[in-house]
């Protein structure tokens, strides 16, 4: 059996690789809003408003981190 494999170059510009990383930037900064967001609304939740939600007041940096970063 033969097979063939064609490899092309492909060229970066820099204003590609720039804009590239500006919206790296911006990705992470996106998400660290939803964390901080996250975090502040379930800390201003009474113990009560949390057990109604099914949430320990320990698990809100966990909680925060999975609906930032999916993790």
């Amino acid at each position: 059996m033969a097979y063939a494999n064609t490899t092309r170059a492909v060229q970066v510009s820099a204003s590609d690789r720039i804009t590239g990383i500006f919206a790296s930037i911006s990705a992470m900064l996106a998400r660290r809003r939803i964390y901080d967001r996250t975090i502040r609304e379930l800390r201003q939740l009474s113990d009560r408003e949390l057990s109604d939600l099914g949430i320990a007041r320990s698990l809100i940096g966990e909680i925060a981190r999975e609906a930032a970063y999916g993790k």
